[in-house]
C-alpha cells in the first residue's frame, strides 16, 4: 500500500500497486469519494469493485472475448490487462507535493492478450485538495500500438438519479441500444447496463454525492466519452472517462495509435467541495 496525504486540506489517497495500480480510497478536503467492496479487494482472483481501476489497453469488452489483430486472434478480458497486473513504485516525492509514480511494463502474460511491448507510468499527485493522475502510455514496440484506455471510478452514493453537469446533448443507452437526448440528469437505478454521454466538447463533468458534496472531474480531450454505470441495490455510481466506446478494436474509427518508440500523455483530475452542480 502507498498513502499520499495532505494534512492542511484533510486529504488522503490510498494506492495498491500490486492490484492493478488502483487508487482504493480518496478523501479530498475531508470528503470520502470512493466506494469499495472489500471482499473483492481481499480476493486476489476477483476484479476489484471499487476505487478507481485503470483500464488499458481497452475500455469495456471485446465481442465474444476475442479480437483479431494483424491476422491473429487474441483473447482479452473486459477492460484489458492493466487492472489485473502488479505495478511497481517507480518514484516518490514529498517536495512541496505528495506524489508517487507507478509503472507497469509488458510481460509474457500481457503479450498473450495484447501483442505489444509497452510501459505505463502514472503519477498520482495530491496538492491543494486535488488528486491529479498524469499518465504516460509508452509504446516500446516497432509498430504502432492501438489503445483506448480509460478509468472506472466508483463514487459512493446512495442516490442513483443524479444531475451530471456536462455539455453533452445525447447519450447512448446500452439497455436498448438507442441514442437519446440528454436533459441534464440520468437515473441509473433501473438500468442493468451502462449509458455513454456523447458529443461533449468540454472535458469536465460535475455531479453531487450524498450530503451535498459535488465532485468535479477534469480530463484530457482524448477522453471523448463518459460512461455511467451502477448496480441496483449497491451504494455507488461509476462515472468513467473513456477514450472510445466498447468494440473500438473491431471498428477502428477512433483508435489512439501510439507510434513505434513514442508515447501518449493524458491527465485526470478530481476535486470535491460543498456546493451545487455547475451546468
Amino acid at each position: 500500500m502507498v498513502e499520499l496525504s495532505e494534512a492542511s486540506t484533510r486529504s488522503r489517497v490510498l494506492l495498491c500497486p500490486e492490484r492493478g495500480g488502483i487508487a482504493l480510497a480518496c478523501r479530498l478536503n475531508g470528503y470520502e469519494l470512493f466506494y469499495l467492496d472489500e471482499a473483492t479487494f481481499l480476493d486476489p482472483s476477483a476484479n476489484i469493485r471499487g476505487g478507481n481501476p485503470v483500464l488499458f489497453p481497452i475500455s469495456g469488452p471485446v465481442a465474444g472475448g476475442e479480437y483479431e489483430w494483424e491476422g491473429k486472434r487474441y483473447a482479452m478480458k473486459q477492460h484489458g490487462v492493466a487492472r489485473t497486473e502488479a505495478w511497481r513504485i517507480a518514484d516518490t516525492s514529498e517536495d512541496g507535493v505528495a506524489s508517487v509514480t507507478l509503472s507497469l511494463s509488458s510481460s509474457e502474460r500481457t503479450r498473450e492478450a495484447f501483442p505489444f511491448d509497452f510501459e505505463l507510468r502514472f503519477t498520482y499527485e495530491l496538492k491543494e485538495g486535488r488528486l491529479s493522475i498524469r499518465q504516460q502510455y509508452r509504446n516500446l514496440s516497432d509498430r504502432a500500438m492501438p489503445m483506448y484506455p480509460g478509468f472506472h471510478p466508483y463514487f459512493a452514493t446512495s442516490a442513483k438519479d443524479l444531475p451530471y453537469a456536462t455539455d453533452a446533448k445525447r447519450y447512448l443507452d446500452y439497455n436498448d441500444g438507442q441514442v437519446k437526448p440528454y436533459e441534464g440528469r440520468l437515473d441509473l437505478g433501473p438500468m442493468q447496463e451502462s449509458a455513454a454521454l456523447l458529443d461533449a466538447s468540454r472535458p469536465e463533468i460535475s455531479f453531487p454525492l450524498d450530503s451535498g458534496i459535488t465532485v468535479t472531474m477534469a480530463y484530457s480531450e482524448a477522453f471523448k466519452y463518459v460512461v455511467l454505470w451502477s448496480v441496483p441495490g449497491k451504494p455507488f455510481v461509476c462515472v468513467e472517462p473513456w477514450m472510445a466506446l466498447p468494440g473500438e478494436l473491431e471498428r477502428r474509427e477512433e483508435l489512439v495509435q501510439v507510434p513505434p518508440g513514442g508515447e501518449t500523455e493524458a491527465f485526470l483530475t478530481l476535486r470535491a467541495a460543498h456546493g451545487s452542480t455547475r451546468g
